[in-house]
């Protein structure tokens, strides 16, 4: 099913960006990104692929090597530059007994645009180099308050939005990862009860790489004027992810998505959705229409979009849901 995106407002493409001499990003093209896959190995087969991917999303095992191999690659540079910047800072100051903390990678961008696909293919791609570094993924989702206290605040028609994530739990997990601790717990949350899991918790130990992905993971914070450190979460990310696409794009694969998930995760009876299982399809559909229009594509204007510009490296997505250009901050 296809729907053609209703109040949307144009927006600059990333294009845009190349139309003058300051940008602070490099330009290719997905073919030309490809290319600097260089020697590196594919190691995930095409059923791993299909494992790995979100309901909508058709990445392959084409996609993988035309996209994915480059970045597993520029990454492992950056992991293996961090390695050596720690060691000569190390030696600097003669210390013997410190180790090195995990790297950090942050990927933002709008629901129902393909990050938790990202997330999963570059978690198994990084942990299949050779040096087979421990690597583990956390979403945000745990970090929502839940749903009792946006009721109590107000705020649960603003799901996903800033205020609805306990800011001050993610920034003691990160805390607490490059601080090198052990067995740090992150709360778990599920998308069939759509709410935090009470006393349920995943223990990420020490990993080599530590994938953190969120639609909010770029947001700035107003600044103090007493000149007091005021923490953000990417001020613990080593290199930053936005995954990103036209606005009437990401509109038709958010109502595609919902329309798809009435036939399977909404007709489970525990699943917070169930109700939309039962109802009409033009019923499905104009509800779908109203938590784009009122809550996601909001979400998207106010708060995500405006973060685009913090990242490290921007992949763009065409109608395809496939990245069709990409943008690499310049060092």
């Amino acid at each position: 099913m296809s729907t053609s995106s209703r109040n949307a407002e144009p927006r600059a493409p990333l294009d845009h960006f190349q139309a003058n001499d300051f940008s602070p990003y490099h330009f290719f093209s997905s073919e030309e990104w490809a290319r600097f896959r260089a020697d590196t190995p594919l190691t995930l087969t095409a059923d791993e692929v299909q494992r790995l991917r979100s309901l909508g999303d058709p990445i392959d095992l084409n996609e993988v090597r035309r996209i994915y191999l480059s970045l597993s690659r520029l990454l492992s540079a950056h992991v293996e530059s961090s390695l050596l910047l720690f060691q000569q800072r190390n030696r600097f100051l003669s210390l013997s007994d410190v180790t090195k903390t995990p790297f950090v990678i942050g990927i933002a961008g709008s629901v129902a645009v393909g990050k938790s696909t990202t997330a999963r293919i570059l978690k198994e791609l990084l942990r299949r180099w050779p040096s087979s570094p421990k690597v583990d993924l956390i979403t945000t989702d745990g970090f929502l308050y839940p749903n009792a206290t946006l009721i109590q605040k107000d705020i649960l028609n603003r799901k996903g939005f800033p205020e609805s994530y306990d800011t001050s739990a993610i920034l003691g997990f990160l805390a607490a990862i490059k601080a090198g601790r052990p067995n740090v717990a992150a709360p778990c949350y599920s998308h069939l009860t759509y709410d935090v899991l009470p006393e349920q918790f995943t223990t990420i130990d020490r990993p080599d790489i530590l994938i953190f992905e969120g639609i909010n993971v770029l947001q700035s914070r107003d600044l103090p004027a007493d000149g007091k450190i005021v923490p953000m979460v990417s001020d613990f990310f080593d290199f930053s992810i936005y995954i990103d696409a036209d606005e009437p794009l990401i509109h038709n694969w958010y109502v595609n998505r919902f329309m798809n998930l009435r036939q399977t995760a909404f007709r489970d009876p525990n699943s917070y959705f169930h109700r939309y299982a039962a109802i009409s399809e033009d019923e499905a559909l104009a509800r779908a229409e109203d938590l784009w229009a009122n809550i996601n594509l909001k979400n998207l204007r106010e708060n995500i979009l405006p973060t685009r510009p913090r990242a490290d490296l921007i992949l763009r997505k065409g109608e395809n849901h496939l990245i069709d250009s990409v943008a690499l901050r310049k060092l």
